[in-house]
């Protein structure tokens, strides 16, 4: 009579746990090199960008070119509009980049903002009509949260190369440059802090899509 040799158990979960390891790693990659997803935690880019939604994020749609004016950029905020240091320890940092992977909530250091102005712009606001203007234009910014105005903080800046002028879509509500004036920098955000070109909303499916980038001076 023959016996059937019975199979290690463990030998099938290893090979399960080797294939999430697997495909972790492999989405690792993808997110750190080609496309990554971020989470809205706030307000500030509305009625565009909503909280709660994700967005990809091309990493490479800047190679080769810098951001041009009108696209949103996501960008490293820490030594801008974030501290350098959380001040949370490493073990609820740990927690943190854990939620931000799994796109389940924002990351404090990381925000997402519209291109205003480029290196050599000078960006004023605001006209005697209450518009932004850039190297003398007005611009029209349709994309502005209804009821909102062009800045409630006047301002004349002029950009230097290799940084960026960036402003939130709901001004009243949205922590950008203009927080910044003052500061050391005065508000201009480092190109190499921009980690990638918002390109779609991803969730909720109902929003699915390609984000726009109109232009925002000449």
């Amino acid at each position: 009579m023959k016996t059937t040799k019975r199979q290690n158990p463990l030998r099938g979960w290893r090979f399960v746990a080797s294939g999430v390891v697997l495909a972790i790693l492999v989405i690792s990659c993808v997110r750190a090199l080609w496309v990554d997803v971020y989470y809205i935690p706030s307000a500030s880019m509305e009625p565009l960008l909503q909280e709660g939604d994700r967005i990809a994020v091309s990493r490479t749609a800047f190679q080769g070119r810098g951001p041009e004016r009108g696209e949103l950029v996501v960008f490293d905020g820490r030594g801008s509009l974030a501290p350098a240091d959380s001040g949370r320890g490493p073990v609820l940092d740990s927690f943190a980049a854990i939620g931000h992977w799994l796109g389940v909530i924002g990351q404090d250091t990381v925000y997402v903002k519209r291109v205003i102005g480029i290196g050599g712009d000078r960006v004023k606001c605001c006209t005697v009509g209450g518009e932004l203007e850039v190297n003398g234009h007005a611009v029209q910014e349709g994309y502005l949260f209804p009821g909102d105005k062009a800045s409630d903080v006047p301002f004349d800046v002029q950009v230097p190369q290799g940084r960026l002028w960036l402003m939130g879509d709901h001004r009243s509500v949205s922590r950008d440059s203009r927080s910044l004036l003052g500061a050391p920098g005065g508000g201009m955000i480092p190109l190499d802090h921009v980690l990638g070109r918002a390109d779609s909303i991803v969730w909720p499916l109902d929003r699915f899509g390609q984000i726009p980038s109109p232009a925002t001076g000449p």
